[in-house]
């Protein structure tokens, strides 16, 4: 374990939603490679179990556990919540990572239930855990939140007009939950990640395979970037190096934004 100064994340506790895999998996082992506690949080249990084999293999000093959750039920968030104080001795960092899509070729095709199941996953539960958490960092005097956007947070699409919309409003959801707590030390920030292979994403290369390399054509480190990709400023954001950087949100996408 490699735990590198202002970087250390050593006695923290983190909770990542959406943990399970991809972006988040790929968080929460730079989370334990940096000696935090983590319990990583999904709805499929095989891939819980099947994860948290991966974060118990890589022998942190705190500990790891996962939890079966749907962050639309609140019931269940503030179950899991609670879990997480109980059994890992508290709450210093939540990542809102877990999102989901649903698309349409034109915005006015997207059915009222198929936006609404995307705003409640993506953008209402950030509210919901945020809001839950957010005491418990109160209480110990810190506390980092970080919530995952996207390009879509820049950019909009027309085949993705509910997930646009919530990713942009992860942004602004951010920056005035960083305005609102930075007289209680918490620092709240997002990341934009770029075209990231995931298992979402896989399923976008193959119905779009022309619009899958045009990406990388466009994306000036001239690939799609892999979750560990995500691990290194989810770390900064999570470690005393941050602690004055709030209500920012950082693209990791290989320069694709900058074009």
């Amino acid at each position: 374990m490699a735990v590198n100064g202002m970087f250390d994340l050593s006695g923290r506790v983190a909770c990542v939603t959406g943990g399970n895999g991809g972006i988040g998996l790929g968080i929460a082992k730079a989370y334990v490679s940096q000696g935090a506690g983590v319990a990583i949080v999904g709805r499929n249990q095989g891939k819980l179990d099947s994860a948290l084999n991966e974060l118990k293999s890589l022998n942190g000093p705190v500990g790891v556990m996962a939890i079966q959750c749907d962050v639309t039920d609140r019931g269940q968030v503030e179950a899991m919540v609670n879990s997480i104080a109980a059994e890992l001795g508290g709450l210093d960092i939540l990542v809102n990572n877990a999102g989901v899509n649903r698309r349409a070729d034109e915005p006015h095709l997207l059915s009222e239930e198929d936006w609404q199941y995307v705003i409640d996953a993506n953008l209402t539960s950030i509210h919901t855990a945020t809001s839950l958490a957010f005491p418990l960092m109160k209480k110990r005097g810190r506390g980092k939140i970080i919530n995952i956007g996207s390009m879509m947070s820049i950019f909009g699409t027309a085949y993705a007009p509910a997930y646009a919309a919530s990713k942009g409003g992860v942004v602004q959801y951010t920056k005035s939950c960083a305005v609102a707590w930075a007289k209680d030390n918490v620092q709240v920030n997002a990341i934009l990640p770029g075209w990231i292979v995931t298992e979402m994403t896989n399923q976008f290369k193959e119905a779009f395979p022309d619009r899958y390399e045009m990406i990388v054509g466009r994306t000036p480190a001239g690939r799609w970037g892999d979750p560990v990709d995500l691990g290194g400023t989810a770390v900064f954001l999570a470690s005393a190096a941050s602690d004055f950087v709030s209500g920012t949100a950082i693209p990791v996408d290989g320069g694709y934004s900058v074009w």
